[in-house]
């Protein structure tokens, strides 16, 4: 496999691209639905919630943080999770301004 060649690409694609890809798994979905639902979770309740295994909520929650649609804070032994609304916000502003292009100049191309 090659190196993807991020630097051929905007930044916009490539943050597009990056949501898409942290997305782009059911139970990432799932986690995400709940936080909306709860406004904040214990990470132990995720488990419970969503059915899988704590180091692959986990994992999950990881990609979550790292791309920055969710944050968490320490008490005690326990992660609480909630939305990053600004980020959320942003992210929301992006997809909205992609996925709303109106398709131009194309007639019956096939």
């Amino acid at each position: 496999m090659g190196i993807t060649k991020t630097d051929k690409f905007t930044d916009e694609q490539n943050k597009l691209a990056t949501i898409a890809k942290a997305l782009g798994h059911p139970a990432r979905i799932a986690i995400l639905q709940h936080l909306f639902k709860i406004d904040s979770c214990i990470c132990g309740d995720l488990v419970t919630e969503i059915g899988l295994a704590q180091p692959t909520i986990s994992q999950h929650l990881k990609e979550l943080k790292n791309l920055g649609i969710i944050k968490g804070s320490i008490s005690g032994t326990s992660v609480c999770y909630c939305i990053d609304q600004d980020e959320w916000q942003q992210i929301t502003a992006l997809l909205n301004q992609f996925l709303s292009q109106k398709i131009e100049g194309v007639g019956d191309c096939c």
